[in-house]
């Protein structure tokens, strides 16, 4: 732990506290609270026609994310039910695209001559490049039996049960500061992902708020994780991902104007079809948005009540500290890859030591230690520039804040510590394994 340096503010002269790790901040005018650069960027005025548009339209997010907060916390819950409708049309009319192309390529194969079905054939390829990804389950290194875990898959039991959702039906496990469910392949099971970086830096009521959360995803509401918008919504992002132009290499001899020309043509036809699907693509977003993002905040609530709303508060705050954990891991990272030079040079070798100790312990204490100034700093700075931990969640300091305007909620699901002994020992492989692959060991 470091000492605090007392040093004065520039602009307002309050008395600050200093940790030298961390950015020096005022909190009384919020001197330095973003650094120069951020600001000017945030100020700056747009150049070009499309700056200003993509400008426009973050703007215009901001103010219905705002709304949206507002009529949650006045208790006006009620998601607009033409924006689903508009969705599932537009979800329609992408299933039905490919299936009219599987007709056609189907009908030229049974019923058309030679050339006819070599161009069903090329139509049937096209339609398997299009078809929705519905995902497999995963059988990899990252994946966490359920016999030889049974400690973790009985808590997430308990919490699918106390939360109204189905038991979950595959654990991973990796380096991430994050967590992660989803449902894949035709039978629908789903698939619960840990990240090792945001569950070794929780307590243990916290990861209880982070198992609630995303099991909560099972029911609470959010119709881009079911199979009709979800597989529409992946359809269209890989659609416009075939779409895109690539470069390609020139051609030799005589023929290379003749394929610059025929690339230049082709590009500009992928070009519009990559630029429509792209539009379609934020069309979707725009119109699930309300509904996704309101279902986040139901997910936030369910985790409360099942966790306590002081765990689920615990667990937003922690998401913001993802910038310290990734400074840590990079340090670590960098001193374990010098340190054979210092050897060669004759310096002392180092004993051997475990990289789980030496990664997780680390993590723990140096994210322990951030002092509340920082802390507050990092919930500022966030509210300013709406962060969220991705595009489909609410800025994560209005999910603070519609947490402390609702009821507060006592713990339902615990855990004892025989409990927390046996998850921490089914995951010690894991923490192993992944503690090398972030330290490149």
């Amino acid at each position: 732990m470091t000492s605090p340096v007392v040093q004065t503010c520039p602009e307002c002269g309050a008395r600050l506290d200093v940790d030298p790790r961390f950015s020096v901040w005022c909190p009384h005018c919020e001197w330095n609270l973003t650094p120069a650069s951020e600001a000017a960027e945030a100020t700056e005025q747009p150049r070009h026609g499309a700056a200003h548009t993509d400008r426009t339209a973050r703007t215009a997010h901001a103010d219905r994310t705002e709304q949206l907060y507002e009529d949650l916390a006045a208790g006006h819950g009620a998601t607009g039910r033409r924006d689903w409708l508009a969705a599932s049309a537009v979800a329609a009319a992408v299933h039905l695209s490919t299936t009219a192309l599987l007709a056609w390529a189907l009908w030229l194969l049974v019923t058309g001559n030679t050339p006819l079905r070599c161009l069903g054939a090329g139509a049937l390829a096209v339609v398997v490049l299009l078809r929705p990804r519905l995902g497999r389950v995963p059988r990899d290194e990252h994946v966490l039996d359920r016999h030889r875990a049974p400690a973790l898959y009985g808590l997430v039991d308990r919490l699918a049960a106390q939360v109204g959702a189905d038991p979950v039906g595959v654990i991973r496990i990796d380096g991430t500061f994050n967590a992660t469910i989803g449902v894949v392949g035709l039978r629908r099971r789903s698939v619960l992902t840990l990240g090792l970086q945001l569950w070794e830096a929780l307590t243990d009521q916290q990861r209880i708020a982070l198992l609630g959360h995303e099991l909560a995803h099972r029911v609470n509401g959010d119709h881009r994780r079911g199979l009709w918008l979800g597989s529409a919504i992946g359809a269209l992002a890989h659609w416009h991902d075939l779409a895109r132009p690539r470069r390609r290499a020139g051609s030799p001899g005589g023929l290379q104007l003749l394929f610059q020309l025929a690339d230049l043509i082709s590009d500009a036809l992928l070009g519009g079809l990559a630029w429509l699907l792209l539009r379609a693509v934020r069309l979707l977003d725009r119109l699930t948005a309300r509904a996704g993002q309101q279902a986040e905040y139901h997910a936030d609530e369910l985790a409360a009540r099942a966790a306590s709303t002081t765990a689920a508060r615990g667990l937003l705050e922690t998401l913001l500290l993802e910038g310290a954990a990734d400074t840590l891991v990079t340090r670590l990272r960098a001193d374990r890859i010098h340190r054979p030079r210092a050897v060669r040079r004759g310096a002392a070798r180092p004993p051997q030591e475990p990289v789980t100790a030496t990664l997780w312990e680390q993590l723990r204490e140096h994210l322990a230690t951030i002092p509340p100034l920082e802390r507050e700093r990092l919930l500022r700075r966030s509210a300013l520039r709406q962060d969220a931990v991705d595009a489909t969640h609410p800025p994560t300091h209005l999910r603070l804040a519609l947490l402390d305007r609702r009821p507060s909620h006592p713990a339902v699901v615990t855990t004892t510590a025989t409990e927390s002994a046996a998850i921490a020992a089914e995951l010690a492989p894991h923490r192993e394994r992944v503690a090398r692959a972030l330290l490149a060991d």
